[in-house]
């Protein structure tokens, strides 16, 4: 293509096709090959190998914030899908427009605009923000930042990261391969305290991110002296090494929800018992924060009959010395964590795109909303509105409910995962919106799971029915309405597409609760009836509502015959 002008301008190998936004968190990010630590579908190198696609392009957003809306983006520009290219771009884009491009022989351009553990908030503007009064502090704060500020900070990120380069690495707790810091008969009555588990954790020495140790004193009967003892700790923002008494127990790389720990008896003594976790890896303590997230109850040591809860005080320490660690300034607050602030993400890494045509969006984010379920209700479908509207036309947004994480509890249980992915779901009442549902093909012990091939299959069913026009069943049976027949309800559904089914059907139908007008749930008996589901349990003899894979990660059975799995739901859901 040449452009004549007062100058000439020629461009070569130019594609002319659909350009789909892929934005969100971690999920999003996540590579198709393991890179540094993170990422790598199940399959990778199969997936990778295979990666030759001419007619398809790809575009990574580098990461950046801004405090006012940016005219353009970082960016090393649009890269024709090698292998090279896709093993470090998002497994889910690539994954859908791999899908898109071979149905359709359309050309396709996917733009990744990511950034891992971000909340929805951050990737909306400031206009859609006005609208919700949870965030009108936060903007008006920043609306007070000054030049000067902004410079003082930068300068004190640039000493900061000066410091990094020389020492970040250190560790006075490992010295020349020995575990100083483990050793039962350590010293370490002057460390500094913090209460554990957190909902998040808490604030570390001068913000310091990187390796982190952690040390807890219990107290074990000598009845139970050299017992074997089972360590169970709760998730850890990165790679661990436990220790007890001195000694090596267990080791895990990565993010995980939680570890189990054997501990050999001859290890386990009579009184003071000394457990050391070392927190290492960049972003240890969690871009600085330290400790374990989780609940209370999951945080325990078990020995015979006996659990010995470890939640509480523990001491902890960095592992290089920080005191030449410059101090953040005023600002640092609100600042060093400005990837999470309201609308700074979409500032510099969407606002730049919104002159850009696109085909429509794919959104796998959530995770760091999970607390706020009921804001989400709200935020979400604004952040949607808000993109449209900067775009200045309505195109499809489809978007991945959250996968299955975390422990489930024995008995029906209130969870705010479950409560995020519901709204979530609130979303579809938008126009040209699809959903895919991912509550089957998550991991209890992993935020990240490595089957990202049939979310970007589900998404691209999703969006063959709203941005392609296609009568495809692009998602599984969603609830639609109950009916109470005495001593059971009767559930109705959409998109049962040609029916519905069950998976591993000799286990009878799973995943329901019912209840009635105590509202507490219990494990409900569930039978197909055609299209219905009859749901009852004899504990139960006037029911009002139902649940069904209402959890972190539930094990329902619903699906419809096209294979897609039935989307998590409450009937005694909250009024919008």
């Amino acid at each position: 293509m040449r452009l004549i002008g007062k100058h000439t301008l020629t461009l070569r190998n130019v594609l002319v096709g659909d350009v789909w936004l892929a934005s969100g968190q971690s999920n999003m990010e996540f590579p198709l090959r393991r890179q540094g630590g993170f990422g790598g579908v199940s399959n990778a190198e199969h997936e990778v190998s295979g990666a030759y696609f001419p007619r398809m392009r790809l575009f990574l957003v580098n990461k950046e914030t801004a405090f006012s809306p940016k005219s353009d983006v970082n960016s090393q520009g649009w890269q024709t899908v090698t292998p090279a290219t896709a093993a470090s771009f998002s497994a889910v884009a690539y994954l859908f427009g791999r899908e898109l491009q071979q149905r359709y022989r359309v050309p396709i351009g996917l733009i990744e605009s990511s950034w891992g553990g971000t909340p929805a908030e951050s990737w909306t503007s400031d206009i859609g923000l006005r609208r919700l009064p949870y965030f009108a502090g936060s903007i008006e704060r920043r609306s007070h930042i000054d030049a000067r500020a902004i410079a003082d900070y930068d300068r004190y990120l640039a000493s900061r990261n000066d410091w990094y380069r020389l020492h970040g690495r250190e560790d006075r707790g490992r010295v020349d391969g020995q575990d100083l810091w483990a050793a039962a008969t350590y010293p370490a009555i002057d460390w500094p305290t913090t209460t554990e588990p957190q909902p998040w954790p808490l604030k570390a020495t001068k913000d310091f991110d990187g390796t982190m140790w952690f040390r807890k004193t219990i107290d074990i009967p000598a009845s139970l002296a050299g017992s074997a003892l089972r360590l169970h700790l709760t998730h850890l923002l990165q790679s661990d090494t436990s220790y007890f008494n001195g000694s090596q127990v267990g080791a895990t790389p990565g993010e995980i929800a939680d570890r189990d720990y054997s501990v050999p008896a001859q290890l386990v003594q009579p009184g003071s018992n000394v457990i050391t976790v070392r927190i290492s890896g960049e972003y240890a303590s969690g871009d600085g924060y330290v400790g374990m997230l989780g609940e209370a109850s999951d945080l325990y040591a078990q020995i015979g009959s006996l659990t010995v809860p470890l939640a509480g005080t523990w001491s902890y320490q960095t592992g290089p010395d920080v005191t030449a660690l410059p101090d953040p300034p005023p600002l640092a607050e609100f600042m060093i964590r400005y990837p999470q602030a309201p609308a700074l993400l979409y500032n510099a890494m969407i606002a730049p795109l919104t002159a850009y045509r696109i085909k429509g969006v794919i959104w796998y984010q959530g995770e760091a909303n999970t607390n706020r379920a009921a804001q989400y209700r709200v935020l979400f479908p604004a952040l949607i509105r808000d993109w449209r509207s900067h775009w200045g036309y309505q195109f499809p947004f489809l978007f991945v409910q959250l996968a299955g994480f975390g422990t489930q509890k024995p008995q029906p249980a209130d969870y705010p995962w479950a409560e995020l992915r519901e709204a979530q779901a609130g979303a579809l009442a938008l126009s040209h919106t699809g959903m895919a549902v991912a509550i089957d093909i998550g991991n209890a012990a992993d935020i990240h799971p490595k089957d990202k091939q049939d979310v970007a299959h589900r998404l691209a069913l999703a969006a063959e029915r709203v941005a392609y026009a296609q009568h495809v069943v692009a998602s599984g049976p969603s609830y639609r309405s109950m009916q109470i027949e005495g001593s059971r309800i009767r559930l109705k559904f959409a998109s049962i597409g040609s029916g519905l089914e069950l998976k591993d059907p000799q286990d009878g139908v799973r995943g329901f609760s019912i209840a009635g007008a105590d509202a507490r749930f219990v494990w409900a008996r569930a039978r197909l009836d055609g299209a219905d589901v009859l749901v009852s349990s004899d504990a139960v003899s006037a029911p009002v509502a139902v649940r069904y894979d209402w959890g972190n990660t539930p094990d329902g059975n619903l699906y419809n015959r096209e294979g897609l799995p039935a989307a998590p739901f409450r009937t005694d859901a909250p009024h919008p």
